[in-house]
């Protein structure tokens, strides 16, 4: 059970700040995965009339404020276009329309979660976060950053040219991921995101250079690449075992979905 001793709607992201200060003190996202636990909370922090819950689009990158529901992005016009559609996919599956209205984008990525459709894909792309405190940090190095009091106020993924591709498996539609797979070109740069290993994603990185210069490949020498590739992947992501899947199962996920993703990306399967 959750008890709440008391409850304070901030006027300020300074205010929270403040109250967060507290070890027994509480920010609040959408309250779907938190009201699932047992916690004594002394304060809880609610930032939802702060105007944090929208999008905004500027001319070099999206702002989504922390608040913000997973189902504005899964239905938002320009950032499924960026994207390619892959935001829309890492969302679609997560439980139901009304559990999306609620989940915020916010809390997804403050918690970090191993079984986090929206960390994997937000690692894809060229994501920064703004903490109250702490100003803007990479995405890639606040996911192993330890948690702390500050107060995520906003998301910020920029707009570079992106080439996308989301995939997931999982045991039933609405069931958490057995695995996820991301895999993207920023500009120039190769990322692939692997996420419920059953731990937090994580990104690979392609220490032999498999895919370098992807871009330039012919299609024979991207099947080369990303065959090569999938299997490094394999290798080197831990994965381990729960009651979804072995840990034999998620390490040959970890190749068929690197594989399946950097195909879409590289034009050469449209969909699986």
């Amino acid at each position: 059970m959750l008890k709440i001793k008391s409850y304070v709607k901030v006027k300020s992201i300074a205010e929270a700040y403040e109250l967060n200060q507290k070890k027994t003190a509480l920010v609040l996202g959408g309250m779907v995965w938190l009201k699932m636990g047992n916690r004594n909370i002394s304060t809880a922090i609610d930032l939802s009339g702060l105007g944090l819950d929208t999008v905004q689009e500027l001319d070099d990158e999206f702002v989504i404020g922390c608040m913000t529901p997973l189902r504005e992005l899964e239905i938002h016009k320009n950032l499924n276009t960026y994207t390619q559609g892959a935001i829309r996919e890492s969302i679609r599956h997560i439980v139901g329309v009304q559990f999306r209205n609620c989940a915020t984008v916010g809390g997804s990525i403050w918690g970090r979660y191993g079984f986090s459709d929206v960390l994997t894909m937000f690692l894809a792309m060229d994501t920064w976060v703004e903490l109250y405190d702490a100003g803007r940090i990479p995405l890639t190095e606040f996911v192993n950053r330890k948690k702390d009091n500050d107060i995520l106020v906003n998301i910020i993924v920029k707009k570079k040219p992106l080439s996308v591709c989301y995939m997931s498996q999982r045991n039933s539609k609405t069931d958490f991921p057995v695995l996820t797979c991301a895999a993207s070109l920023i500009g120039e740069e190769v990322r692939t995101v692997i996420g419920a290993r059953p731990g937090r994603a994580m990104v690979v990185e392609d220490k032999q250079q498999f895919l370098k210069d992807f871009r330039n490949m012919t299609d024979e020498q991207r099947t080369e690449a990303i065959e090569k590739f999938a299997v490094y992947a394999a290798e080197n992501v831990n994965t381990a075992g729960n009651m979804r899947a072995s840990e034999e199962y998620r390490t040959l996920l970890v190749k068929v979905l690197t594989k399946r993703a950097w195909e879409a990306v590289g034009g050469m399967k449209d969909e699986y």
